[in-house]
C-alpha cells in the first residue's frame, strides 16, 4: 500500500473519498481532469504514493509519471487538437504549488489563450553561470 496523508486532497481522491474525473491509471499513477482547468483538457498525473514535492518522491514513482503524462498528452492531442501542450510541475508555495502532493499538469494550449507561462529571454552573466554550475555540480555529487 503506497504512503498516504489523510489531510492531502489528492490522497483522499486516490482513496475514493473525493470523486474525480479519472482518465487513466496504472500501478503507480492516476490521471484525472483538473477541476479548476486553465483550458479544456487540463489534466493532472498524480503519484499514488504521497510525496509533497519532486524532491521527496521516489525514483520509481517519478519514472512512472512521464509515460502516463505522454499517454494523457496523446489523448488530449487526438481529441482536442490543441495548438500545443505544456507539462508543468511545481514545488512549494513560491512555485504556486497548490496541493502538496507530487503531480504533473498536462495543459492543452491554444494560440492567444492568455495563459502566461513564458518569460523574457535575458542572457545570463557567463562568469556567474560558470560559478553556479560548479556549485550545483558539487551539490549533485552529494545527492544519492
Amino acid at each position: 500500500m503506497p504512503a498516504s496523508d489523510p489531510n492531502c486532497v489528492f490522497c483522499r481522491i486516490l482513496a475514493g473519498v473525493i470523486p474525480c474525473f479519472k482518465i487513466g491509471e496504472d500501478e503507480r499513477t492516476v490521471a484525472f481532469l483538473d477541476i479548476n482547468p486553465v483550458n479544456p483538457g487540463h489534466a493532472l498525473v498524480v503519484t499514488k504514493a504521497h510525496a509533497p514535492t519532486l524532491m521527496a518522491a521516489g525514483d520509481g514513482d517519478l519514472v512512472a509519471v512521464l509515460p502516463m503524462a505522454r499517454r494523457v498528452a496523446d489523448a488530449v492531442a487526438q481529441e482536442l487538437r490543441p495548438d500545443g501542450i505544456n507539462l508543468l510541475q511545481a514545488n512549494g508555495p513560491g512555485a504556486a504549488q497548490s496541493v502538496p502532493h507530487f503531480h504533473l499538469h498536462v495543459i492543452p494550449r491554444r494560440l492567444d489563450d492568455g495563459l502566461v507561462m513564458n518569460w523574457e529571454l535575458r542572457p545570463g552573466d557567463k562568469a556567474e553561470l560558470a560559478a553556479l554550475a560548479e556549485r550545483l555540480r558539487n551539490a549533485m555529487a552529494r545527492i544519492p
